[in-house]
């Protein structure tokens, strides 16, 4: 059992690796790791002493050049200090970039980080590996910060105009895949000191935008599901999702009644997958897990229920209180939790599509309780 510790662990890829090593507990324990570390270096001693590996991840990526610069250069400084402090020689992990090779502050202070780090080892006998990683998105990203296709997705969904400032080509990594990679680093799978990372794909920026408007268009402004060709189009599918606010759900499509009865539209879509059903008896709860990649449609045709989720690794629940009689569908973003429970007097009957096939080798279904 590997003791693996995250500097930058509340950050955007350290929320991301935190959540992947957790399916991964069978040959990982996660060492806490508090930001606040950073300013007690007894503190950050205690936190090393007990790693095997440590992903150092935390950085700074927007700032002044000189602010940037600095405190990446502290942060790497504080960490060697607690490893010589400690007299402790774990893995170090470093998360450099494709910038290293920039004459700008964060490039720079990335290559210096990286040769400090590695002088380390070097003297410690310790085992060292700077991986060199493109451009990172992926759900919950910090937008205007953490990278242009979190900033894109945030103004799209929040009624705002992106603008494109360079429309360069960026070698793009999607965060999951990341996340992969930094386990099998953890788990020995280069003996390298330095890992460049392929990128998931490589896309322009005008490209990506007109990606994302796409999705927009599609699927916030008609409720359909688009074509997703391949899983690069769905990773940034789910990750535009990621930035819907919550209360765009549930959405009640237009109800057309005449003498037969009625007839409502539940799914829209141009990307395959299959369609199910379920029949839930009143008190009972169906549910509780979460998945890493699938798109995922409810939508309760005749019964009450309530559908709740939860984001992993938060506490906040959001409610949909839902009812045959009045059909509307909510869409399942990945890395929430989620259950449905029938509150109701008579059986629940519920509709649920997924874009891929069900697989029992892969099901990419996770459980936990909201």
């Amino acid at each position: 059992m590997l003791k693996v510790g995250i500097t930058g662990q509340s950050g955007f890829i350290g929320y991301h690796l935190t959540q992947y090593l957790r399916l991964h507990m069978d040959e990982v324990e996660i060492v806490p790791f508090d930001p606040s570390y950073f300013q007690d270096q007894d503190n950050l001693m205690r936190f090393v002493q007990q790693c095997d590996a440590v992903v150092h991840l935390a950085a700074m990526n927007r700032g002044s050049e000189d602010e940037v610069y600095a405190t990446n250069i502290r942060l790497v400084e504080q960490l060697i200090r607690a490893l010589e402090d400690a007299g402790h020689a774990p893995h170090v992990i470093f998360s450099s970039s494709t910038q290293e090779e920039r004459d700008n502050a964060y490039g720079r202070s990335k290559r210096e980080g990286a040769r400090l780090l590695a002088a380390w080892a070097e003297r410690n006998n310790a085992r060292y590996t700077s991986l060199v990683i493109p451009n990172v998105f992926g759900p919950f990203g910090r937008p205007f910060y953490n990278s242009v296709v979190a900033t894109f997705c945030h103004q799209l969904t929040h009624h705002q105009e992106p603008e494109i400032k360079v429309d360069a080509s960026l070698p793009l990594i999607y965060v999951q895949d990341l996340a992969r990679e930094i386990f099998e680093v953890i788990r020995g799978a280069y003996d390298l000191p330095a890992v460049c990372l392929d990128a998931t794909a490589e896309r322009k920026v005008s490209d990506i935008l007109a990606r994302l408007q796409e999705f927009k268009g599609r699927y916030l402004d008609q409720h359909i599901i688009p074509d997703l060709n391949g899983p690069f189009d769905t990773a940034l599918f789910n990750t535009f999702r990621s930035f819907i606010e919550s209360d765009h759900f549930p959405v009640y499509p237009e109800v057309h009644t005449d003498d037969r009865g009625y007839l409502t539209e539940v799914l829209k879509e141009r990307s395959g997958g299959q369609v199910f059903f379920s029949v839930t008896k009143p008190g009972i709860t169906r549910g509780n897990h979460f998945h890493m990649r699938k798109i995922e449609r409810f939508c309760v045709i005749q019964g009450e229920a309530l559908i709740r989720l939860r984001r992993i690794g938060a506490d906040q629940t959001i409610e949909y209180h839902v009812h045959g009689s009045k059909p509307s569908f909510v869409d399942i973003p990945i890395y929430y939790t989620h259950n449905i429970t029938n509150i109701g007097t008579t059986d629940v009957l519920t509709l649920f599509w997924t874009n891929e096939l069900f697989d029992p080798a892969d099901p990419d279904t996770f459980y936990e309780g909201v």
